[in-house]
C-alpha cells in the first residue's frame, strides 16, 4: 500500500490504454446516437407512407375503386425504406430500434397487399357474374362435403370457455 505524506506533490499520470478505450466509448456512443437519428429519420418517412395507406383503407371501405398505380408507388416507397433501414449500421439499442421499424415496415407492406386484393375483385364484371355463381356453388358444395365429413370424424371439441389472467 502507497502513503502519500502531507504537503507532498503529487502528479498524475496518463494510462493511454486508458485513454483510449474512453475514445473508443465515446466514438461508440456517438455511432449509436446516429444511427438512432437515421432510424428516427425513416420512421417519420414511414409515418408519412402509413398515413397515406390508413387514407387509402378508409376509400376501400367507403365503396370507392382505387388505382392500382398508388398500391405500387407506396409498395415502392416502403420497400426503399426497408433498404434504408438495411444499410443503418447499428449496435445495441439502436439495433433493437431498426428491428422493429424494419417489422412495421413489412406489416405496413402486407396491409397494402391485402387492400390491393380487395381492390382489384377479378370476379367484380357482368361477364364473370355466371362464372361467380357458378365457383360460389362449388364452394358451398366442397364446404358441405367438408362439414359432413367433418361431423363423422370430429374428435375435437370447441368451446369459448377462455382463461383469463390478470
Amino acid at each position: 500500500m502507497a502513503v502519500v505524506k502531507d504537503m507532498s506533490k503529487v502528479v498524475p499520470l496518463e494510462d493511454p490504454a486508458g485513454r483510449e478505450g474512453r475514445l473508443e466509448a465515446r466514438m461508440g456512443d456517438r455511432g449509436v446516437s446516429r444511427a438512432r437519428e437515421a432510424v428516427a429519420r425513416v420512421r417519420a418517412e414511414v409515418d408519412k407512407l402509413s398515413e397515406k395507406v390508413v387514407s387509402l383503407e378508409t376509400d376501400l371501405r367507403s365503396g370507392s375503386r382505387v388505382d392500382d398505380k398508388e398500391f405500387i408507388v407506396l409498395t415502392e416507397l416502403l420497400m426503399v425504406k426497408l433498404l434504408e433501414l438495411d444499410s443503418i449500421e447499428a449496435d445495441g439499442e439502436a439495433r433493437v430500434e431498426r428491428r422493429i421499424e424494419v417489422c412495421r415496415v413489412q406489416s405496413i407492406v402486407g396491409i397494402l397487399d391485402s387492400l390491393k386484393a380487395r381492390n382489384t375483385d377479378p370476379l367484380s364484371g357482368s361477364k364473370n357474374a355466371a362464372v361467380a355463381d357458378i365457383k360460389s356453388e362449388q364452394i358451398e358444395s366442397r364446404i358441405g362435403i367438408v362439414t359432413v365429413q367433418g361431423s363423422l370424424q370430429s374428435s375435437t371439441r370447441v368451446t369459448l370457455d377462455w382463461e383469463l389472467f390478470d
